[in-house]
């Protein structure tokens, strides 16, 4: 199966197109690339920086989110149990006053006139005993449900505990990760922009669209063992020649990549 061939583009402009912008400057096409060859590579140690980090920011957002989530539920189930223990003692008052109206009734069948006061008693009496009975009832729901909540409760209070050490083990790791990368990191971002402000817009803007695309943010890379350094795919030996006169864009027909001399790689080598 043949290889799929793309047109050299660089993000939305043709090769043509932003060939003839660049070589509307006065800056030399070799110049030129030597610029975006070096932000490359100091981008690209700015992305080390932070693979050095790998999931760390991540799993720290996470326990923040599953710190802040049980404290939110510690304090709903907080509130259940409190309100559970103002209804038990809501429908206690309500037995002692159902209580007390018994005994009233109970003391007024002793002055009965006829059969009739008598019998409106006792339906009241056991009125106040169904009132009673079902007040109990709910003392008891009440009480089971605040049980079960403080089970709950003490539960997602043991997971909270856990959660906050792993986060402030997660947070100290990751802050002395960031210490001691923050100076080089600064350093290279402030070279990275330094670097930018010297590189012709369309080409930039190019040059960050195929760093966005590529898996490991190569857009600019050199030949390596006569093929291109981020696909691989062979490169024709005159179309080597011409990457090695840095003389004009060359840019890989299957990945879309820049590609330049591999001289750049040696020379950025005997400068590092």
């Amino acid at each position: 199966m043949s290889k799929k061939i793309i047109e050299p583009t660089l993000g939305d402009e043709t090769f043509i197109s932003l060939q003839k912008s660049v070589n509307d400057s006065d800056m030399s096409m070799e110049e030129k690339l030597h610029l975006l060859y070096d932000l490359q590579q100091t981008d690209t140690k700015i992305d080390k920086i932070h693979l050095l980090r790998g999931e760390l920011p991540l799993e720290v957002q996470d326990l923040e989110d599953a710190v802040s989530g049980l404290k939110t539920r510690i304090s709903n189930l907080e509130n259940d149990i409190k309100d559970a223990e103002k209804a038990v003692a809501f429908k206690k008052h309500e037995i002692e006053e159902h209580k007390i109206l018994m005994k009233k009734y109970e003391a007024q069948k002793e002055n009965v006139r006829n059969s009739r006061e008598y019998d409106s008693l006792i339906k009241d009496i056991e009125y106040e005993g169904l009132e009673i009975e079902l007040a109990e009832k709910r003392v008891r729901e009440f009480n089971a449900s605040s049980e079960l909540k403080k089970e709950d409760l003490k539960e997602a209070r043991e997971q909270l505990s856990e959660r906050e050490l792993d986060l402030e083990n997660k947070k100290k790791e990751l802050e002395s990760i960031i210490e001691e990368t923050s100076k080089e990191e600064e350093s290279l971002q402030k070279k990275s922009e330094e670097l930018q402000s010297k590189i012709d817009t369309r080409l930039l803007n190019a040059y960050r669209k195929v760093r966005g695309n590529a898996r490991n943010k190569l857009a600019v890379v050199t030949v390596k063992r006569d093929a291109c350094g981020g696909c691989f795919n062979k490169i024709p030996p005159q179309r080597q020649l011409e990457i090695a006169q840095s003389k004009k864009i060359i840019v890989c027909e299957y990945c879309g990549r820049i590609i330049v001399s591999s001289d750049f790689e040696k020379e950025n080598d005997n400068n590092g």
